[in-house]
């Protein structure tokens, strides 16, 4: 997959990478798995950081709904950005945009049930 960039400025989280040869199909434009593994991590990343109370939290995707709007050539600069819409006491609701170069290529909606807490001391991204 990755490698993957986070950036984290206060409420906003921002998820990137470099759509390299090895992300795209034939035709020279990232694969639309790519693109959808990429938006299941992108969901449950913001979800952590905009909801404190979910904790350390296993997230698993119980939906996951995508719109391919353009495609997205080999060296563009793939950044997704989300927000939480509603949580429940056992659910995330979130939607997000996934841009290359600026330009929408991805609308996502997704949500997420409140797991069990995991374990481990180190946060890893890709």
């Amino acid at each position: 997959n990755g490698p993957f960039y986070l950036r984290h400025d206060g409420h906003r989280v921002q998820l990137g990478f470099r759509v390299e040869p090895r992300h795209t199909n034939p035709m020279g434009i990232c694969h639309g798995g790519m693109m959808a593994s990429f938006c299941d991590m992108l969901l449950p990343l913001v979800a952590h950081r905009q909801v404190p109370e979910i904790g350390r939290r296993f997230l698993p995707t119980i939906s996951l709904q995508m719109d391919y709007l353009a495609p997205s050539a080999t060296g563009a600069w793939v950044q997704g950005e989300a927000q939480v819409l509603r949580t429940t006491r056992s659910m995330v609701f979130a939607q997000g945009l996934v841009t290359a170069d600026g330009t929408p290529v991805v609308r996502v909606s997704g949500i997420l049930k409140i797991g069990a807490e995991f374990g481990g001391a180190q946060e890893a991204v890709g």
